[in-house]
């Protein structure tokens, strides 16, 4: 049931957003009034090689918008940089989530506001950046609304917004190997016989903070995660896979806890089984 309100959300999102689209100006403003929201596209200068910007959403008190994977029924946010100048590459960091249960089920969401650090690699390093995005994302309380945003910046290296961003690069959760000895770790998975594929994930944590895991397979496999046990194990349920997957699958556990958190990779076998 939590698959399909998934995917009719989804569904409702796309055809819904079609219907938001209206005329974009020439040159888009750097920022732009949603659905009990506001987004704006920051600009952080240099960092390396790459240049640092950050997709920012305020949301009004009550509302939430939603992390990549959006948990049972919620909308995953949705981004277009195909407008932009002198790009080569953009790559989203997500900071990590907090999870919320309703009457339509678990979700994985952000309050308040929130900034989603980018990095962007310019195609010529010795000519100007900017950075033009089409931007749809959920908002919520009691129902969902699409919301849109057209806009653009162009990254300078006097980076405004730089503080902000590199905040938001702060709380993304970083890679971490499986049994990793530290404070905030994921110790093992095992797997557990159930009707469907279903693993047993024991985690540490610091003492006195309640963790969180969220679970992430690819495209077409949708997994979802209990809360802990007094002994910090999770269960993770692959409620969806395709029927004919095979080989070894890639399956992203990010862990959170006390202000911390961290992501490990693990694999699973075509049957939903760890390898």
């Amino acid at each position: 049931m939590a698959f399909m309100l998934r995917v009719a959300s989804i569904a409702i999102f796309s055809i819904l957003s079609i219907t938001a689209v209206v005329a974009q100006p020439v040159k888009s403003p750097a920022s732009a009034q949603g659905f009990h929201s506001r987004a704006r596209l920051v600009s952080g200068g240099q960092q390396g090689d790459s240049w640092l910007a950050g997709i920012e959403i305020s949301l009004d008190p009550g509302f939430k918008t939603y992390w990549r994977n959006p948990g049972d029924s919620g909308l995953p946010p949705r981004f277009d940089w195909s407008a932009s100048e002198n790009v080569a590459d953009v790559e989203i960091r997500y900071p990590a989530p907090y999870r919320q249960e309703d009457a339509a089920g678990v979700a994985y969401v952000y309050g308040k506001r929130v900034v989603l650090p980018v990095l962007v690699k310019a195609r010529d390093r010795a000519k100007p950046v900017r950075l033009a995005m089409s931007a749809e994302y959920g908002v919520c309380k009691d129902i969902c609304i699409p919301a849109r945003a057209d806009m653009s910046v162009d990254l300078t290296a006097d980076g405004p917004d730089r503080s902000a961003i590199e905040a938001a690069l702060a709380k993304v959760p970083r890679p971490q190997v499986l049994g990793a000895q530290s404070e905030l770790s994921v110790l093992s998975v095992e797997p557990v016989t159930q009707d469907k594929p279903t693993l047993s994930v024991t985690v540490r944590a610091p003492d006195g903070a309640k963790p969180s895991l969220f679970a992430e397979g690819p495209e077409n496999w949708y997994l979802s995660t209990s809360q802990p046990d007094d002994a910090n194990r999770f269960t993770v349920t692959v409620e969806e896979k395709p029927k004919d997957a095979s080989g070894l699958i890639p399956v992203r556990l990010t862990l959170v806890a006390g202000g911390k958190s961290i992501e490990t990779e693990v694999s699973l076998d075509g049957n939903g089984q760890p390898r």
